[in-house]
């Protein structure tokens, strides 16, 4: 457990190859299966142990920004959202209403809900094991993997997001408001009003790997709660919902993510849902596994 904590950490520096860091930091959460009785505690500390695999996974591929670079695929998403926008992309039409001198309350609200995403996978799970202890189990294998397949496509095929390619030079300008040369990153350009001095330590703490978009982790790991919580009942459910509905539009307005993405990122979590039954048994026995380790840690 320890060295799944530590390899992440000291990956850079002692140049650890990505299979020992990877392989050290997914075994930390059942090893802590293993040598901490089952409670509320250790469901929780289980899930963060899951998170701080999934990061290592995710930045990972960013660590040789060179190599990064080298290898990621951005034309292709501009294509498939010029087609959905009618030869423009969504996120360009969107943007021709901003007024690239100040923010709406409507662009604020859609800004937070972005900053908030990191809360609402997580939050789910806590409402889960808070009220619905029993359906916790399910609940944390479903919205976990979203992150741990989504994660495999980031270094299989690294794909720019639109504020990328606007850095670029690669997207369209919207014919009506020649002004607007290229797509805005406007939830950088709130946070550096809204945060000030404080949005650059923040910003550079929670971006780990800018060329990780497709397919759309927020707004997979979004449905995928709002599943979560309507299993749960019809008032989470709509709460759930809403926000998943609010992100996805936040994502494409702000530049943060093609419609391409986000479809991706849907079809990913149900395929999730839909594989449930078949992976079910094979889950069940990796349990039952870690269960018996679990009984002889405990009674030696």
């Amino acid at each position: 457990m320890a060295a799944g904590i530590a390899t992440p950490l000291v990956r850079r520096r002692l140049r650890l190859p990505a299979p020992v860091v990877l392989a050290t930091a997914a075994a930390a959460p059942v090893a802590l299966c293993v040598v901490v009785p089952r409670s509320r505690g250790r469901d929780v500390a289980t899930c963060v142990l899951q998170m701080w695999a999934y990061i290592a996974a995710y930045e990972m591929p960013n660590d040789d920004p060179d190599k990064l670079l080298s290898r990621v695929h951005v034309e292709y998403p501009i294509g498939v959202d010029r087609l959905i926008g009618l030869g423009v992309p969504p996120t360009l039409r969107l943007q021709r209403h901003s007024d690239p001198e100040t923010f709406s309350r409507m662009e604020k609200v859609l800004v937070w809900a972005h900053w908030v995403w990191f809360l609402v996978p997580h939050g789910s799970l806590v409402y889960v094991l808070i009220k619905h202890r029993e359906r916790l189990p399910r609940s944390a294998v479903l919205t976990y993997a979203v992150f741990d397949i989504g994660v495999l496509f980031y270094w299989a095929v690294p794909t720019a997001p639109p504020w990328y390619a606007a850095q670029q030079g690669l997207l369209r300008p919207v014919p009506e408001r020649q002004e607007l040369e290229d797509a805005r990153r406007m939830m950088v350009e709130y946070g550096e009003q809204f945060w000030k001095d404080g949005w650059q330590p923040l910003y550079s703490f929670l971006a780990g790997n800018p060329l990780a978009a497709m397919p759309s982790l927020h707004f997979a790991t979004s449905v995928m709660a709002a599943h979560v919580l309507a299993d749960t009942g019809p008032v989470a459910g709509a709460i759930g919902w809403t926000y998943a509905a609010t992100l996805g539009l936040a994502l494409v307005y702000l530049g943060e993510h093609y419609v391409a993405d986000l479809v991706a990122g849907l079809a990913l979590t149900e395929f999730i849902r839909r594989a449930a039954p078949a992976a079910a048994p094979a889950l069940r026995a990796f349990s039952r596994s870690v269960q018996v380790l679990e009984a002889r840690a405990q009674g030696a």
